[in-house]
C-alpha cells in the first residue's frame, strides 16, 4: 500500500488525468460534458490535419435520429476546395419529436447546412462511415468529403456530401443510438490550402 506523501503525489497525478480528459468513469460508463455515455466510435481513415475540437451531446434521454452537413461545392480552378466543413446531429427521442435539439462541434465556415436526413420508422443513428480523400502533394487537400450513418434498423442514409476520395470501413455499432458528437477540424490557413473537417468521432448512449 502506498501512503504519505507517495499516496499525495499519485491522487494528484490521478486527478490532473481526470480534468485533462474531461470525463469519467463509473460502473461502466463513462462521463463527458455531465452526459452519461457507455462507448465512443471511430474510424481509421480520417485526415491528418487539424486538432479535436469540443464534445456536443444530445440532452439527456435523447439520441440522434438525424443529421445535417456543412458542404462547400466544388471551387474550381484555381479555387481552393474544403468540401465537408461540419456535422449536425439532431437529437429525438423519435419520430415524435424530431427536431427539437441539434447538436454541433465546431464547423468549418465554409459551405453551406444541407436539409436534415432521418432514420426511417423513428431509428437512431448507429454507426458511420468516412469519404476521404487521401493527401495529395502537390494539390488541393481536402480531407474529409462525406458521410454515410447506418441506422439502429439497419438501414444506411449517405450525406449529400462530395465525391472524391473513397468511403473507409465502418466503425463500430452502437447498442442503442448515438448521442453525441466530436469534430477534428484545421482552422483556417489564410492563403494557403485549407481542408476544415478532418475526422469525426461519436458517442454512444444506452439511455
Amino acid at each position: 500500500m502506498i501512503s504519505g506523501p507517495q499516496s499525495v503525489v499519485l491522487l494528484l497525478l490521478l486527478l490532473e488525468s481526470c480534468l485533462r480528459s474531461g470525463s469519467s468513469e463509473y460502473d461502466g460508463f463513462r462521463e463527458r460534458e455531465g452526459h452519461l455515455y457507455t462507448a465512443v466510435i471511430e474510424v481509421p481513415n480520417g485526415g491528418p490535419w487539424g486538432d479535436w475540437t469540443w464534445p456536443e451531446m444530445c440532452p439527456d434521454g435523447f439520441f440522434a435520429s438525424g443529421f445535417s452537413l456543412k458542404v462547400e461545392p466544388p471551387q474550381g480552378i484555381p479555387g481552393d476546395d474544403t468540401a465537408l466543413n461540419g456535422v449536425r446531429l439532431h437529437c429525438s427521442r423519435g419520430d415524435a419529436e424530431r427536431n427539437t435539439h441539434v447538436v454541433e462541434s465546431q464547423a468549418g465556415r465554409w459551405g453551406a447546412w444541407s436539409e436534415p436526413q432521418w432514420c426511417p420508422d423513428g431509428g437512431f443513428l448507429a454507426a458511420f462511415s468516412l469519404r476521404v480523400e487521401e493527401p495529395r502533394t502537390p494539390g488541393d487537400n481536402t480531407a474529409v468529403n462525406n458521410v454515410r450513418f447506418r441506422c439502429s434498423g439497419g438501414e444506411e442514409v449517405e450525406g449529400p456530401g462530395l465525391e472524391w476520395g473513397e468511403f473507409g470501413s465502418w466503425s463500430d455499432n452502437c447498442s442503442k443510438g448515438v448521442c453525441g458528437l466530436q469534430t477534428k477540424q484545421e482552422p483556417p490557413r489564410g492563403l494557403r490550402d485549407d481542408t476544415a473537417l478532418n475526422d469525426l468521432r461519436l458517442f454512444c448512449c444506452s439511455s
